[in-house]
């Protein structure tokens, strides 16, 4: 990474959510937010500023008399004596006293979220202003000094947009404003690069389109940041994205059982309307081409169940009472047929996505249109440019499927900017490659195409999580990831690297820990793939086992900003928890152990051995840092966890591999021991 990326990149972590505004201001809170634009305070301001501290203070002064009032107990007994009503029956008095202080309070509240917004806004044009001046700059002197700027003004944009993401409350909004930041924070390097190599070959129309692409998509983002926070879209737009299947299927799902409730409900011709509606959406899985012929044939067999099912359900009578018991029964088998269609889709586009991952694993194009790129062997670059655009519309087509069977509707955002990112990323990188192959020896050129191949690495880092994501909310195991952690609820506004270190990381540390970190994402993947082999998912091997790759990759999420880790004391306790599940696991496989023959046992207790010393040096780290306080080293903390999960994966791997050769043997023996009985 560039260090004049290094003031930018960094704060461009965490997820984000949305605030909604409301109400209206009068022209004292008007006044009030404008003062923000100016050091020297206008009279007209100071005026409004004291004018709302002044209507605070009445109202609580109001508010705390008449509590001090209703429970003054000397006037209370004086007027009962005296035979006038007690003052703790006028609750008049209390119900405005509060009235008033919540309107008063409620001013300063829309007033604080209204100030949040113009800084927000003005802080966009600010960088959209210094983007102008950066797209027409033409020499390097000048382009270091602009991006110096840009880089301030990204950091400030970046605090206050996730600020206002840790304060939104709807989960959609959220993941919107996750998405324009990823973008913002991964275009931010991809700027700085596009445009060095534009400079560096000003007359090279790869290069200049390369660099168009990103400007294009920062502004998009930038621009979905302000629709997020005021709420609104530009000429009146309204979100035209259409409904996914998962949630076609739900609602129809649910519209029908009601039907259990009253049977004598009318039109239910909707239900046939709506069904169809669903199955002409399914025609995203039968007409695609990377659908197997097995999902395609059980996908067409399951839609012309359901449509079955729902003509039945639609012509039956309910004037009988065993009419209107059959028709319970068609609710039933209506609700059944449209599950197992959804559970269909969910495996197609899983396995799918899980195959195609697989097979993309190596990025064999990525390195060869690196080396294309060096060589300058333009013949090699269409045909490997020809394979990278192949590999981009699979995974396109993969994103709009996995986004009908996502299940929530910030997956989807997830799905949808998947999409898009590959849709994008892929053309920019064969015009960066195109660069590179026309100027070979271009060290800028080369670094250009390397920081958009990582682009594309990374986002396919992100599909695998996305994945799994996805197969929790399927198996009702949604936000089960960190459960059992145990940690504190994440504090607002904490930059997860910067809460642990006083100063902010350099270009390389950023790296190396985003390279650590994708690294250990891809051993919890291998982890899982272990795990998934086990048939009794209950085991203790299986249960810790999880439990660790679980853990490993919510520290993967914390070197992304995201996942439940976000302070020093965070890690510390991550850490220790860690190393207790690494020690029972090992436990338990030295419990298993004792079934092996000799020979298997050595080689068991061989692996055992090796992790065993890590989860010891991994508490003594721990207990140390609490005791002197010290900040831990967040690269070695991720460096030490990568070596004790590849020995977990080794580990369970052949746990697997002696089960399955004690339970062959146990069933040779008992085959046997018939055999002999028989015989005898």
């Amino acid at each position: 990474m560039d260090l004049l990326a290094a003031a930018a990149v960094p704060y461009f972590v965490g997820s984000s959510e949305d605030c909604s505004v409301g109400g209206s201001c009068d022209g004292t809170i008007t006044t009030l937010i404008n003062h923000k634009d100016n050091i020297k305070k206008s009279d007209k301001t100071l005026q409004a500023i004291q004018r709302v501290g002044q209507a605070v203070n009445l109202a609580v002064g109001r508010f705390v008399k008449t509590i001090a009032a209703l429970t003054d107990v000397t006037r209370l007994n004086h007027r009962e004596s005296d035979g006038q009503t007690p003052i703790l029956a006028d609750k008049a008095g209390v119900v405005q006293a509060a009235r008033l202080l919540l309107s008063s309070v409620a001013k300063v509240l829309l007033l604080a979220d209204r100030v949040v917004i113009k800084q927000i806004v003005t802080s966009r044009n600010k960088v959209l202003a210094t983007m102008e001046r950066l797209e027409k700059v033409n020499s390097f002197q000048e382009f270091v000094q602009i991006f110096s700027q840009f880089g301030n003004e990204m950091v400030e944009f970046a605090h206050l947009t996730g600020d206002r993401q840790n304060d939104l409350k709807d989960e959609k909004k959220k993941a919107r404003m996750a998405v324009a930041r990823a973008v913002l924070e991964k275009g931010t390097m991809m700027l700085l690069t596009a445009s060095k190599t534009c400079l560096r070959h000003p007359s090279c129309d790869s290069a200049h389109r390369n660099k168009e692409g990103v400007f294009g998509r920062m502004r998009v983002a930038l621009d979905k940041v302000i629709e997020i926070v005021t709420e609104c879209k530009p000429n009146g737009e309204t979100d035209s994205s259409s409904v996914s299947l998962f949630t076609g299927i739900k609602e129809l799902k649910l519209n029908i059982e009601a039907l259990r409730e009253n049977l004598y409900f009318e039109s239910k011709e909707n239900f046939s309307t709506a069904l169809e509606v669903i199955l002409e959406r399914v025609e995203d899985f039968t007409d695609s081409a990377y659908t197997s012929h097995e999902h395609r044939e059980r996908i067409l067999e399951l839609s012309a169940q359901a449509r079955a099912e729902m003509q039945q359900f639609v012509s039956q009578s309910t004037k009988t009472k065993s009419a209107a018991e059959e028709l319970e029964l068609t609710v039933l088998r209506v609700s059944h047929s449209l599950n197992e269609l959804r559970k269909e889709l969910h495996h197609t586009a899983m396995q799918l996505a899980a195959d195609l991952l697989k097979f993309h694993a190596d990025h064999g194009v990525l390195k060869a249109l690196k080396l294309t790129g060096v060589e300058g062997n333009l013949e090699a670059l269409a045909e490997y440019a020809c394979k990278l655009s192949e590999q981009k519309e699979q995974l396109v087509e993969t994103c709009r499927l996995l986004r009908h069977v996502s299940g929530t509707e910030p997956l989807e955002i997830t799905c949808i900017h998947a999409e898009e990112t590959f849709l994008v990323t892929g053309q920019q990188i064969i015009s960066a490659a195109e660069t590179l192959t026309l100027h070979p020896s271009s060290k800028i050129a080369k670094e250009n195409l390397d920081v958009f191949c990582e682009a594309w690495e990374s986002q396919i880092s992100d599909m695998a999580a996305l994945l799994r994501e996805i197969n929790d909310v399927f198996e009702g195991r949604r936000g089960e990831k960190y459960d059992h952690l145990s940690l504190p609820k994440p504090m607002k506004n904490n930059a997860n690297l910067k809460s642990l270190k006083p100063d902010k990381p350099d270009s390389e540390e950023q790296a190396k820990i985003a390279k650590l970190g994708l690294k250990l994402a891809l051993l919890t993947s291998d982890a899982d793939c272990e795990l998934e082999k086990w048939e009794h998912q209950e085991n203790e091997i299986v249960r810790h086992g999880r439990n660790m790759s679980r853990m490993a990759y919510s520290l993967y999420l914390f070197t992304r900003g995201e996942g439940p880790l976000k302070t020093s004391q965070d890690l510390v306790h991550f850490l220790e928890v860690f190393a207790a599940e690494g020690l029972k696991l090992t436990s338990n496989v030295q419990t298993f152990s004792k079934q092996l023959k000799d020979d298997d046992k050595l080689m068991l207790l061989l692996e055992i051995n090796k992790l065993i010393p890590l989860c010891r040096q991994l508490q003594t780290t721990t207990k140390t840092s609490l005791q002197n306080r010290v900040i831990l080293k967040v690269d070695k903390c991720i460096t030490k966890i990568r070596s004790m999960m590849a020995l977990v994966v080794q580990l369970l791997s052949l746990c697997y591999k002696l089960l399955k050769k004690v339970e062959n043997t146990s069933w040779v023996s008992a085959a046997n021991k018939d055999t002999m009985d028989g015989k005898t």
